[in-house]
């Protein structure tokens, strides 16, 4: 095995090991310094100059949109910080570039609110009217996991992961694990919500017993995001909505609505667990209907008598 695959194998341990990394992000890095690998025609690491990079650089650019560059950049400029911090190259090539590339920004997208609603009530109809006691149960998850999806711009991967003991009813509040093991607390503001999730724990409290995850399938295992999503889609069609839904558009719908109602921003960012208030940022630019109301309302323009 050459230096450069055993030093990938050991940076990847040290992730694991010492970084306490969670698996999704070693294995983004693992792909994408595989892929680096496959690409640099040199088998040392101190042999790897701005030069070799540069050409890397140039022919991710040939492939992939810059967003999916940035983030295969980021991972081996970590890989060569590591060997740079373990003293394996004496310089890193990386210190020696000027990497800028503009990156198209890419508007969140929402759900109108009355489409909401109309979604929400075709779950609760379909647990009014399913004929079986199967598909009334199914319903009543499904109407839990909306509603907390709504209420707390969770993500999906998030809400999938959930413990019992990370909701408590009682108090009303949510104990979220996000990205990078980050811990963040939110409080449920609607009793609806409450009421539901009650009600969901009260009828899945065996199935939740059983696999120690909060949401769970009949069979008592816990739901995976593809689940999640194929719910979603189905309820979309049972309530013939055109528009294409997916779990992290009630996250987009969440922070723009709060954001339209004049909620600050940095509280909008610790509610949905982002590290940069500069990825929170975006929401500024959808908040369109806010920003009518402001320009209609508070304009000079509007006392002008001509």
């Amino acid at each position: 095995m050459n230096n450069l695959q055993t030093q990938i194998n050991n940076y990847l341990i040290y992730c694991q090991e010492q970084k306490r990394l969670d698996s999704k992000t070693i294995k983004a890095y693992q792909i994408d310094l595989k892929q680096f690998y496959s690409y640099i025609p040199i088998t040392e690491a101190n042999q790897i100059t701005p030069d070799i990079i540069e050409k890397y650089i140039a022919k991710l650019h040939q492939i992939y949109k810059p967003k999916t560059v940035k983030r295969k950049l980021a991972s081996t400029k970590a890989f060569f910080r590591y060997l740079e911090y373990k003293e394996i190259i004496e310089r890193n090539p990386f210190n020696r570039l000027q990497i800028k590339f503009r990156e198209p920004v890419i508007l969140p997208k929402t759900i109108p609110l009355y489409t909401v609603e109309t979604f929400l009530s075709t779950i609760y109809n379909q647990r009014t009217t399913a004929p079986t006691t199967y598909q009334k149960r199914n319903a009543l998850r499904d109407a839990a996991i909306i509603e907390l999806l709504f209420a707390t711009g969770i993500r999906i991967t998030e809400l999938c992961s959930l413990k019992p003991f990370d909701i408590n009813l009682h108090e009303k509040t949510i104990l979220i694990f996000g990205k990078g093991s980050k811990e963040r607390k939110i409080q449920i503001g609607n009793d609806d919500v409450i009421t539901i999730l009650q009600e969901y724990t009260e009828n899945f409290t065996y199935e939740i017993q059983a696999c120690n995850y909060f949401f769970v399938n009949q069979s008592g295992r816990p739901l995976s995001d593809q689940a999640v999503r194929r719910m979603i889609n189905k309820y979309t069609s049972l309530a013939a909505i055109e528009l294409h839904i997916t779990p992290h558009m009630f996250r987009h719908t969440f922070a723009t609505c709060l954001l339209e109602a004049d909620v600050n921003i940095r509280y909008i960012q610790e509610m949905l667990g982002h590290s940069s208030i500069n990825i929170t940022e975006i929401y500024t630019h959808v908040a369109m209907s806010k920003q009518r109301d402001i320009l209609t309302s508070k304009h000079p323009r509007k006392d002008f008598r001509i």
